[in-house]
């Protein structure tokens, strides 16, 4: 993060890889200003592909959603962990053979777009068993995939998950469910959202992408997935992460940028940069640096303006320059952070 991106982000990639959940919109809620920032971005010549770990919507419905909350998107600007899913099945078995679906219409109509004939029941013998989240996925279901993992179908998830965001705090997502089968079985499912690769090898695909920006929310998944593949991220602060989340992100969950909201994709992104005298990192007027005891410590430098979101920026790569930061150590500046209006 001690790069800076002297031209605006949208014109410093071809392709933004965009989570939806948290990032877009929150359950059926648009997240603010995203719309706008989105088209605009498009605008500028940077192409929007919404790549989410949910499957259960389909594509069109995906796109409906989206644009009925002004965002610009039609079903082939999306991709889903559903159609990743049923890429990696139809890789691994004959055309035409069984598969036993536990989630949503997204889910099946996947499988049956790569060739392959979606099942209900362990009775039909299915090659494998494909599991996505969807608000009705019951017993019955779970036990006939679980009798079909039993009996040697292969095992594949649309994603692991464990909470998804909603209009009232966390839910359980699909990860949690997965263990209802993993646990019977002793068998642990093929993961085809992110972050592993599957899902950004799709998206990449789908799209020609030649230098994707991933943009997301959650550490991980958007952020770990980007750097599995070596591709820049951009974390998001209006879904699960927190800022005190990313000062503490490990090294394989650190994002390239961080920004309160999608309006980063529209403004080049601010230097970066170290301050040999204080051992820290300055941004945008703020200095991170080892305090007295330790303890991270942040000053804004008495400049007009100074935004709050720099000053985490600063903090973050103070923090990631050291080992062992623990939560007491960035509790104080994190407070005067919030105290200049970052949320919290």
């Amino acid at each position: 993060m001690t790069a800076e991106a002297r031209e605006p982000l949208h014109s410093a990639y071809d392709v933004a890889l965009l989570d939806l959940d948290g990032v877009v919109y929150i359950g059926a809620t648009p997240v603010p200003g995203a719309a706008g920032a989105l088209s605009r971005a498009a605008a500028g010549g940077l192409r929007l592909a919404y790549v989410t770990n949910n499957a259960y919507r389909t594509p069109a419905a995906v796109a409906a959603l989206l644009t009925g909350f002004g965002v610009p998107a039609g079903a082939a600007d999306v991709v889903t962990s559903a159609q990743a899913a049923a890429r990696l099945l139809a890789g691994k078995l004959p055309a035409g053979a069984n598969v036993l679906v536990i989630g949503g219409t997204g889910l099946r109509l996947a499988v049956r777009e790569r060739g392959l004939r979606p099942v209900s029941t362990a009775a039909e013998r299915p090659r494998a068993v494909v599991q996505g989240y969807a608000p009705g996925v019951g017993y019955p279901a779970l036990a006939e995939g679980g009798l079909a993992v039993a009996a040697g179908a292969l095992f594949v998830a649309t994603n692991a998950d464990s909470t998804l965001p909603g209009p009232h705090g966390r839910q359980p997502g699909n990860g949690s469910l997965l263990q209802v089968i993993a646990t019977a079985t002793g068998v642990t499912p093929l993961v085809a959202g992110k972050p592993e690769p599957p899902l950004h090898r799709e998206s990449v695909l789908r799209t020609g992408a030649r230098r994707p920006l991933v943009v997301g929310d959650r550490l991980d998944t958007d952020i770990e997935a980007a750097h599995r593949v070596s591709a820049d991220s951009l974390l998001v602060l209006t879904g699960v992460t927190r800022p005190a989340d990313a000062v503490l992100a490990p090294p394989g969950r650190r994002p390239r940028f961080l920004a309160e909201g999608l309006r980063a994709l529209l403004e080049p992104y601010p230097e970066i940069e170290a301050v040999e005298a204080d051992g820290g990192f300055r941004c945008g007027g703020w200095v991170a640096y080892p305090g007295r005891n330790g303890d991270l410590a942040l000053r804004d430098g008495g400049q007009p303006g100074a935004r709050a979101i720099d000053g985490l920026r600063a903090l973050c790569a103070a923090a990631w320059s050291r080992e062992n930061v623990t939560a007491g150590m960035a509790a104080a500046a994190l407070g005067r952070l919030r105290a200049a209006g970052l949320p919290s």
